[in-house]
């Protein structure tokens, strides 16, 4: 049977469409993505404006990636931590805006035997609640102190600098309610925390992909 350039033309078109179509509906570089890379985003939770404006940073939300039957999740702490499909993941976030970074010199230290340690730690906090109250306590987890309390366990590393809640920006109303919401005995300013800004300014990361 013998095909005329016209049907050969169509018929290419359509498999350039529907490839297209495939393409379109995964993030950009997702095979680039690797075992314990760190994706942020800015929140869509009640909490997340509070946030930006109390760390003057866009960037609310955090994870680690997880490669899993070469399908990419992201490893976070929600309510309750949980594995969640990174598609999944960055839709929940604003205008579907994202940033992966990785481990300087991760060649050499997410070796194999150390991304296993990594996950082992991760583990111990599956399914633990959510910490709306933002303690230094393993019994609740939130997102920065799931990733840090992960590496510094795991590897020995502090990604990003543990700080106080007096370190940062509490003046604005949107703040200031949250705290009177949660907080209704006071602020324990002295309390350790560490946030994804901190997290996400670490010179031990280095920049994979934003989208």
């Amino acid at each position: 049977m013998t095909h005329t350039p016209t049907a050969i033309s169509y018929t290419m078109r359509r498999v350039v469409l529907v490839l297209l179509l495939v393409i379109g509906c995964t993030p950009a570089s997702e095979s680039s993505y690797r075992n314990g890379d760190i994706i942020f985003h800015e929140s869509r939770s009640s909490q997340s404006v509070a946030l930006r404006l109390a760390m003057n940073s866009r960037y609310t939300h955090m994870g680690v990636i997880y490669i899993n039957d070469g399908k990419p999740f992201v490893y976070e702490a929600v309510g309750p931590v949980k594995v969640t499909p990174l598609q999944e993941w960055i839709d929940r976030g604003i205008d579907g805006h994202y940033v992966v970074k990785r481990l300087k010199d991760a060649d050499r230290i997410l070796t194999p035997e150390a991304l296993t340690r990594l996950k082992e730690v991760g583990k111990r906090f599956s399914g633990r609640p959510y910490d709306l109250r933002f303690e230094w306590s393993d019994d609740r987890i939130y997102c920065s102190e799931l990733v840090w309390k992960m590496y510094h366990s795991a590897l020995g590393l502090e990604i990003g600098s543990r700080q106080t809640f007096a370190d940062f920006d509490l003046s604005s109303p949107e703040v200031a309610a949250k705290i009177k919401e949660r907080y209704p005995d006071g602020l324990s300013m002295n309390e350790p925390v560490i946030s994804p800004a901190s997290i996400f300014e670490s010179p031990h990361l280095v920049l994979v992909e934003t989208l």
